[in-house]
C-alpha cells in the first residue's frame, strides 16, 4: 500500500520560492499537492492545478480558459521586446492569430511532409554518432540530444547552416524569461536574445521574399505567402511566430530525447527491454513524455466565472496548469511512478491538449524515435561519464549536461 504524500510539502509550496530540491525532483511536492492541495491557491490569487481531468478540461474548454497573455505578461515585462514577442506567439493567443498562425504553420507540417523528413533525419543521426563514436565519450546533450532539433527547424525555415549557431543560446535565454519568477540578468538576456534574433529574421525573410522556397516544405515561404484567400500575417507576427518555432521545437525535443536516454540509464530494465524488444520505441517515447514531461507547467487565464473542483474562480484568475504533476495523476494513470514503456492506454498532457495541442508533436515524436533507436542501436551499453546537470528550470524539464561514454 502507498503511504499518503506529507502534507506540509503542499502546504509550503510557494512557486515564486523554489527550492534547488524542487529543482532536481519536483515530483514529491506534486504527488502532495494531487493529494491534499489540487487547486492551490498562491498568494498572488493565481491558482496552481495538478490533476489531469482539471488540465483536460481546462484545455478543451477555451471560452472559458484562455491563452492570451497580454494581462499578465504586462507587469511581468513591461513594454519590452520578450513582451512584443510572447504577446504575439502563436500559443499564447487566442483566435483569430492562433487560428491564422496554426493553420499555416500546420499544412507545411502534414503527414507527408513529416514523412519526407525521416531520410535527413536518420542521415544527421547517424553523423552525430559517428562524431560520438570517434572520441568514445559525449554530452548527451550538447553533442547529440539539443543538435538535432536545431537542424529540423534550421531545415523548416531554411536557415542556412553556416548561420544556425546562435540559434540554440536565443532559444535558451527567451524560454529561461519564461520562468515563474524572472530575474533581472534573465530579462536582460532574453530581451537581448529576442532583439537579436528579429534582426536576423529580418534579413533572412527578405532574401526569402527575394528568392522564395518551396511552400510545401518551406515554413518560412508558407508563412510570408500565407493563404491562398490573401490572408496575412504583419511582419511582426511573422517575425515574433518564426521565432516561436524554433523554440517551441528546440527545447521540447531536445528534452524528450535528454530525458528519455537519461530514463533508460536510471532504469536498466527497461533499457534492456526496449533492446529486446526494439518495436516498443513509440509506446516508449509516450512514456518518456509522461514520466519526465519536457514542458511541465502551462498557464491559462478565467475569462468567466468558474468552479475547479468545487473552488470558485473569479473572472482574470491566472491559472498555473502543473502538466508534469497532472501525468503521474493515479486517477489517470495505473502505478503512475512506474516507468513502463509498453504502457497502454497513455493520454499524456505532454503536448497539452484541445485547439492549442501541440502542431509539431508528430515531428517530435519523430526526431525522438529516430534519435533514441539509432542511439541505442549503436551504443546499447553507453554508462554515465560524470554528474549530470540539470537545466535549473520550473517550466522545462531537461538536462543542461548529459556526460556519457560509450564503451
Amino acid at each position: 500500500m502507498v503511504s499518503a504524500a506529507d502534507p506540509t510539502l503542499a502546504e509550503g509550496f510557494d512557486l515564486s520560492r523554489l527550492d534547488a530540491g524542487f529543482y532536481a525532483d519536483p515530483f514529491p511536492v506534486y504527488r502532495a499537492l494531487r493529494e491534499h492541495q489540487p487547486v492551490k491557491r498562491m498568494a498572488d490569487g493565481s491558482l496552481f492545478l495538478t490533476r489531469w481531468a482539471d488540465l483536460d478540461r481546462i484545455y478543451r474548454d477555451t471560452r472559458t480558459f484562455s491563452s492570451d497573455k497580454h494581462e499578465e505578461f504586462r507587469p511581468k515585462y513591461g513594454a519590452t521586446p520578450l513582451y512584443e514577442h510572447h504577446t504575439t506567439s502563436l500559443v499564447f493567443n487566442d483566435p483569430p492569430l492562433h487560428t491564422r498562425v496554426r493553420r499555416l504553420i500546420a499544412s507545411a507540417l502534414m503527414p507527408r511532409a513529416i514523412a519526407a523528413m525521416e531520410p535527413g533525419l536518420q542521415a544527421l543521426v547517424g553523423r552525430l554518432l559517428d562524431a560520438v563514436e570517434a572520441r568514445g565519450e559525449a554530452d548527451l546533450i550538447e553533442d547529440f540530444a539539443a543538435a538535432i532539433p536545431i537542424e529540423v527547424i534550421g531545415n523548416l525555415l531554411g536557415v542556412p547552416v553556416e548561420e544556425r549557431g546562435p540559434l540554440r543560446g536565443w532559444s535558451l535565454a527567451i524560454l529561461g524569461a519564461l520562468e515563474p519568477v524572472v530575474m533581472p540578468e534573465a530579462a536582460a538576456r532574453g530581451n537581448a536574445a529576442v532583439s537579436e534574433f528579429l534582426d536576423y529574421l529580418r534579413g533572412l525573410v527578405a532574401r526569402r521574399r527575394a528568392q522564395p522556397g518551396d511552400a510545401a516544405t518551406d515554413v518560412l515561404t508558407r508563412l510570408i505567402q500565407g493563404e491562398a484567400d490573401g490572408e496575412r500575417l504583419t511582419e511582426t507576427e511573422l517575425l515574433h511566430n518564426c521565432i516561436f518555432l524554433l523554440n517551441a521545437g528546440h527545447e521540447t525535443t531536445t528534452n524528450l530525447i535528454g530525458n528519455g536516454l537519461e530514463l533508460l540509464l536510471r532504469f536498466p530494465d527497461q533499457r534492456a527491454r526496449l533492446l529486446a524488444q526494439p518495436e516498443l520505441i513509440g509506446t516508449a517515447i509516450e512514456e518518456f513524455l509522461r514520466y519526465e514531461s519536457s514542458n511541465q507547467l502551462g498557464n491559462r487565464r478565467a475569462a468567466a466565472a468558474t468552479e475547479i473542483g468545487g473552488v470558485a474562480v473569479p473572472e482574470g484568475t491566472l491559472l498555473t496548469l502543473c502538466i508534469g504533476a497532472a501525468n503521474r495523476d493515479p486517477a489517470r494513470f495505473e502505478d503512475p511512478e512506474r516507468l513502463d514503456i509498453a504502457r497502454q492506454p497513455n493520454r499524456h498532457l505532454a503536448f497539452a491538449g484541445g485547439p492549442h495541442i501541440c502542431a509539431g508533436m508528430t515531428l517530435a515524436r519523430l526526431e525522438g524515435r529516430i534519435a533514441i533507436t539509432g542511439f541505442l542501436r549503436r551504443f546499447p551499453d553507453y554508462a554515465p561519464a560524470g554528474e549530470p546537470v540539470r537545466g535549473g528550470r520550473a517550466r522545462f524539464r531537461g538536462f543542461l549536461s548529459l556526460p556519457i561514454r560509450i564503451a
